[in-house]
């Protein structure tokens, strides 16, 4: 009799603690960090394709996203995919596509974070000369690969309410493990 109390004694403690570790990951996951895959080459040179990184969802309920910050957001048109892009225009802001270069407020960003020769090509939403007022509450959002990134300048600005968090670490593959630094822009 006493082996079966120790016995059930030790499974309740083996459940308790597998609840308690259960609980403490889904608070993490649906609160504070959440674990995604990079698919595709829309983030090159400076993301790799099948790299995983944790996003941070509470930054933003504290402060505004900021121009250069990496995010991940629900996609258009149907809002059920996630995607990884970089905030190139904030509220308010004008934005427009001259030459291959971005500029924002009539003057020319300087994107150190992508290779010199990278020009951005127009698409069907943000067309070349097209001054675009980016919506309250709304950003633009560039990959860095720009020939193979279907971004803003194709489905137009995105909602903050879209926003699922901002790219904070990439975990894997170990060789790249760090903090994502958003760029500082002059």
């Amino acid at each position: 009799m006493m082996i079966i109390k120790r016995l059930a004694s030790f499974i309740l403690e083996i459940l308790q603690l597998v609840v308690f570790a259960i609980s403490i990951f889904l608070f993490l996951y649906l609160l504070i960090l959440q674990p995604h895959k990079i698919k595709g080459s829309s983030m090159e040179p400076n993301f790799q394709d099948a790299e995983y990184l944790l996003t941070d969802k509470i930054s933003y309920r504290f402060n505004n996203p900021q121009r250069g910050d990496v995010i991940v957001f629900k996609a258009p048109p149907d809002f059920s995919d996630e995607f990884i892009k970089r905030i190139i225009a904030l509220p308010g802001e004008k934005i427009t596509l001259k030459d291959g270069f971005v500029y924002i407020n009539g003057n020319r960003l300087d994107e150190e974070y992508l290779p010199d020769e990278t020009r951005t090509n127009p698409s069907s939403f943000l067309t070349e000369g097209k001054i675009i007022q980016v919506p309250e509450n709304s950003y633009m959002v560039l990959g860095d690969n720009r020939d193979h990134s279907y971004d803003s300048r194709s489905f137009g600005p995105i909602s903050f309410d879209k926003i699922t968090g901002k790219a904070w670490i990439i975990y894997w593959p170990p060789s790249k493990i760090g903090k994502i630094n958003s760029p500082v822009y002059r």
